[in-house]
């Protein structure tokens, strides 16, 4: 077997790749993710399995889809007998280590990293569950709305600056610790926050861009049943907005799409400064993306482009410099990294089906199958009590709903998906394959049964957590200040020659 890479993956938050200097976009500076779609593998059609932050999480993390593991919306309980990629690694005896955000909902904040450096930015309980029953009815304290649209600008700090701050700082601080004790190989994800609404940025970011030439919207507002059930939902359809409070929100997100790409630019500098970046494969994505008011449309929850597409950016040791055209998804990640830590031998077994397949022949500069496909699932908020179901394969994307018409684009012909060819008689052929293959694949009704009874399940218990003494499950990351930098415990010289680096005397 030959020497297995180190993999550090770093991850957005509602990160469309459209927004990035990597994907073409003429104003958005992002030199670091850049840099590395330059000497690597930059996917050109990278999708999320769900258009929400902890589905399209749970997916990503266990190669399954959403149906499969119940993964329904912000409050599904992601199970601990899903087995994940950091699970299949620890097996095969690597380092698992977790900085920064995911999400996890329920008690197992772990979920096979043997550490997280950071607590997670949102709740690890059944708050936010939706409620299929009333699938007209806002949630009001965790419903996404206009105001960030609204009150986008600069601020000196916010909870999201902060909380980035931090997971960029203990990232860094591990990687070189593990330089130090020698500890390869190892798999690190360092997940921000950011470009997440707020759309507010810190002035430096913000004034990387001029005001007046930041572009606006370019596409009609939408009129499908499930996007305007979104703009209902998220208040756009009773809230106005202006043109400056539009170009402001867009200002704030390119701004902190920047100041993501600065922290990508951290990460791989410090695995440059701890002599580790020539031995470690380097992955940027995120878990979904913004409307970013194209469409009408703000934030995600629908299959757009701008929503549903993420950057996929893979560079390192055996990765070819190149692009990859052909569809993948988020749940590919999985066995990909199996294939790369493998290194020419053999990985475990999986403990379930897996629903993705390895994109590292294609990182070294093989052809797709011919039948590379990324395949969506969205069960939750402002979904119409029913599944919305997406195929991409080809040059084709299919929306399914049982309530609602279909929706059939072609990206190649009509890569803003302006025109719907369901019903076009030209079409007949390719819309009727795929509403064959959507009664094969899914049972709509059964998918709705289910969401509902996790629904109340979850409810009931997030019911009896408020009622009793509150025992949380949000993580509190471990820490003992008494082994922390210089303590009688050890010598003056222990601590220098064990934090610095290179050490005295230079490289061993």
């Amino acid at each position: 077997m030959t020497k297995r890479p180190n993999i550090v993956l770093v991850m957005a938050d509602q990160l469309a790749p459209h927004f990035t200097g990597t994907y073409g976009h003429p104003l958005v500076q992002t030199p670091n993710m850049d840099a590395l779609a330059a000497r690597g593998t930059r996917f050109d059609a990278a999708y999320c399995n769900a258009p929400l932050c902890a589905p399209s999480r749970f997916s990503f993390m266990s190669g399954q889809h959403v149906t499969r593991i119940a993964a329904y919306d912000n409050a599904s309980e992601f199970p601990a007998t899903v087995p994940t990629f950091a699970h299949y690694l620890r097996m095969m005896g690597y380092r698992t280590c977790l900085s920064g955000k995911m999400h996890f909902v329920g008690p197992d904040q772990l979920h096979g990293f043997e550490e997280r450096l950071t607590t997670d930015i949102y709740p690890a309980d059944h708050a936010w569950t939706p409620d299929w029953e009333m699938p007209d009815e806002r949630i009001d304290h965790f419903y996404h709305n206009m105001d960030a649209v609204k009150t986008a600008g600069m601020a000196a700090t916010t909870f999201q600056i902060e909380y980035d701050e931090e997971t960029a700082f203990y990232a860094r601080r591990k990687l070189f610790e593990y330089r130090m004790n020698a500890v390869e190989p190892f798999c690190m994800v360092v997940s921000f926050i950011h470009p997440h609404d707020p759309y507010v940025a810190r002035p430096e970011w913000w004034h990387l861009y001029d005001h007046d030439a930041i572009d606006m919207p370019s596409s009609p507002e939408a009129t499908d049943p499930h996007s305007r059930r979104v703009m209902a939902g998220i208040e756009a359809s009773v809230t106005d907005v202006t043109a400056e409070e539009v170009r402001n929100a867009r200002h704030a997100y390119y701004a902190n799409v920047s100041y993501f790409d600065s922290n990508v630019g951290k990460i791989v500098k410090a695995l440059e400064e701890a002599d580790l970046l020539d031995d470690t494969v380097v992955v940027v994505t995120s878990d979904h993306g913004d409307m970013l008011g194209e469409r009408g449309l703000w934030y995600k929850m629908t299959w757009f482009e701008h929503s549903a597409r993420v950057p996929l950016v893979m560079a390192g040791p055996g990765i070819a410099r190149g692009v990859a055209g052909a569809p993948c998804s988020l749940v590919d990640i999985l066995p990909t990294f199996l294939d790369i830590a493998a290194a020419g031998g053999e990985a475990p077994a999986p403990g379930m089906p897996l629903d993705g397949r390895s994109l590292l022949p294609e990182a070294r500069g093989e052809a797709a199958p011919a039948d590379a496909e990324a395949i969506g699932e969205y069960c939750a908020e402002m979904a119409p009590a029913h599944p919305v179901l997406m195929i991409r394969r080809g040059r084709w994307k299919y929306v399914h709903c049982d309530v609602d018409p279909p929706q059939l684009y072609d990206l190649e012909a009509d890569p803003m998906e302006l025109e719907n060819r369901a019903a076009d008689p030209a079409h007949a052929g390719t819309a009727r394959a795929f509403v064959d293959e959507v009664a094969a694949r899914w049972d709509s009704a059964a998918i709705r049964e289910n969401v509902i009874a996790t629904q109340r399940q979850r409810r009931a218990v997030h019911a009896a957590m408020e009622a009793g003494l509150w025992t949380s499950w949000d993580y509190t990351p471990p820490r003992d200040a008494s082994t922390e930098y210089v303590r009688n415990t050890v010598s003056w010289d222990d601590v220098l020659h064990r934090m610095q680096y290179p050490p005295p005397g230079g490289r061993s």
